[in-house]
């Protein structure tokens, strides 16, 4: 767990994570970075070693670059785009092709003086964030079976089971589209932020995700939390689990 204040917007940051091969797999192939400003998961693919090495690759990147460290930083989209295409090809060279990574995440920014919620994702993993009594997905899935809900030829529920529910249509490090989306988002004192590989969201759904969110103060006791919940469900797969509070510094 970490706790910052961020001088200068009269915020304090902090966060909670945790971390969890699971049941079934033998390697943890999730990265996280939670070192304010900027807190993200990599869901690495390609089994082993080689989906491990994907998402530290990412995740390193993103702790080399200017923004661990800078509260606050004025970054666009486009700046971290970049970023994300550093990181492909650093994962191509290493891997020769052989691996990707999924990327969830937010950076804590400033936009003309106020704190806003860059939001980012590449894949499955997601970002949501609870703000106001109401837990809201941010991200959007980049896989098969969102894209059979958005076209209407499966429902939201049928997608939880579907059999190509793992198959993911962006990713870095493979495949030909690493492009992410983007959110700009204004930062809240009360907003909770939840990152998240897909080892969660496969196991636990969203009202007990909102219950536990509500239920646990500390960020820490609700990641951890969250990752007990998704390995009584039957944790499938590795599991990674961010919690981020806002507050006011005095507070």
């Amino acid at each position: 767990m970490t706790t910052d204040k961020t001088p200068g917007l009269d915020l304090t940051v902090s966060c909670g994570f945790a971390s969890d091969v699971g049941l079934r797999r033998e390697h943890n192939e999730d990265s996280l970075v939670a070192a304010d400003p900027i807190f993200a998961v990599a869901d690495g693919m390609g089994g082993h070693e080689a989906g491990e090495v994907a998402s530290s690759i990412c995740i390193r990147t993103l702790m080399d670059s200017r923004l661990v460290g800078e509260p606050f930083p004025e970054m666009d989209p486009e700046e971290l785009q970049e970023l994300l295409v550093t990181a492909d090809e650093k994962i191509r060279s290493e891997t020769g092709g052989r691996a990707g990574t999924t990327l969830s995440g937010t950076i804590l920014v400033q936009e003309d003086g106020a704190p806003y919620w860059l939001v980012f994702n590449v894949g499955d993993s997601r970002t949501y964030r609870l703000s106001q009594g109401g837990l809201e997905q941010i991200t959007i899935d980049h896989s098969e079976v969102q894209e059979l809900v958005d076209y209407g030829r499966i429902t939201p529920v049928e997608a939880l089971t579907h059999p190509r529910r793992h198959v993911v249509t962006r990713a870095l490090g493979t495949g030909s589209d690493i492009d992410a989306d983007f959110w700009l988002i204004p930062a809240a004192i009360g907003d909770r932020i939840l990152v998240c590989s897909d080892g969660l969201i496969n196991e636990v759904g969203d009202e007990q995700i909102f219950d536990l969110l509500t239920s646990l103060p500390h960020p820490q006791d609700a990641s951890e939390a969250l990752v007990q919940a998704a390995l009584r469900a039957g944790g499938r797969d590795n599991i990674s689990v961010i919690v981020v509070d806002v507050a006011g510094a005095g507070d």
